[in-house]
């Protein structure tokens, strides 16, 4: 395959993906990735060192592991051979490179969130025009390491360094590389079973309704200066939130950020948007609310709770509430 073929092929997948209303990280999601990567050759095999282009695509087994197919061609690779009279000599060398992995995330999926990996695999190389063995071909064992920065929610940049161990050789290689991609479709809705209709029954004799009684649940999480991370303390109070809305299915929220007075109203907004965000993403991704029953907004410094004149004013007005209601009988 050619690699404008195959980096067709990756852009596509990208390019589909912004139809997708749900956006997200975390078990179900898919990954695709174009990467270009220094490839290191073992010295006995006579040809020099050179350049791996290509793509990759990867699902998420669970919101930390997931399994990726790649494919890449090799450039600026040649022939080392200098034997008197060879008409080979400096040859250009084509060849390419497919692997599967599985790869282990630590860290939270987030957006703005660097998230380092480590990886282990098979691979399949075949460099075609080689003097010293005409079409080499050869199996490889592989580990890797790396890390993947989410600037958003969807958009990674990722740097990675991947060994490889021939089974066929014994020979060992390595490459170092860098790419681009985009994660999409981790919120995916369960499906609805339609349920047999039960048979009739019955009207039984009227009965006197008790009335309806309210049950509330209530989030306040508190943020560092100038900070939209949400912090370990703040998990169990969300987790609570989550149980609540699960055990009530038909409730929905809006999780509203704030700051204090520090800086300008500009900044503040963004960043009462950004604190909002975070909530929601742990809501959504870690403890698995269904993504359309939670919005997020953010109010900047309009709507303060305590003396901005004050450091213990300011932390308490450095917060995101949110609160869910239900009727039962």
């Amino acid at each position: 395959m050619k690699f404008k073929n195959t980096l067709g092929v990756v852009i596509s997948s990208v390019l589909a993906s912004s139809s997708f209303s749900v956006l997200a990280q975390g078990q179900g999601a898919v990954e695709a990735e174009v990467f270009g990567k220094r490839a290191f050759m073992e010295s006995n095999r006579d040809v020099t060192d050179g350049n791996l282009f290509g793509g990759s695509i990867g699902y998420f087994l669970t919101d930390d592991v997931s399994l990726n197919l790649s494919h890449g061609v090799y450039r600026s690779i040649r022939s080392q051979d200098t034997l008197p009279g060879s008409t080979h000599g400096r040859e250009q060398i084509d060849g390419h490179l497919s692997t599967v992995e599985a790869l282990y995330h630590f860290g939270t999926p987030a957006a703005q969130s660097l998230r380092p990996y480590v990886s282990a695999g098979f691979g399949h190389q075949d460099l075609d025009n080689t003097f010293t063995r005409g079409d080499d071909k050869t199996t490889f064992a592989m580990v890797g390491a790396g890390a993947k920065y989410y600037f958003t929610e969807m958009f990674f940049a990722k740097a990675g360094v991947d060994v490889l161990h021939s089974l066929d050789t014994e020979n060992t290689e390595w490459q170092a590389g860098v790419g681009v991609g985009l994660n999409f479709g981790g919120s995916t809705q369960p499906v609805q079973v339609a349920e047999a209709a039960p048979e009739p029954m019955p009207e039984p004799a009227p009965v006197a309704e008790e009335p309806a009684q309210v049950v509330r649940v209530e989030l306040d999480v508190k943020f560092d200066f100038d900070k939209a991370q949400v912090k370990e303390e703040s998990y169990g109070d969300i987790k609570n939130l989550a149980d609540f809305m699960k055990q009530y299915p038909q409730t929905s929220t809006t999780v509203e950020g704030h700051t204090d007075s520090v800086g300008t109203d500009t900044y503040n907004q963004q960043l009462s948007e950004k604190r909002a965000s975070a909530v929601r993403e742990v809501l959504v991704n870690q403890y698995g609310v269904e993504g359309q029953r939670v919005n997020a907004a953010g109010y900047g410094e309009t709507q303060p709770v305590a003396d901005n004149a004050t450091d213990s004013g300011r932390a308490i007005n450095r917060r995101v509430e949110a609160q869910v209601e239900a009727e039962v009988q």
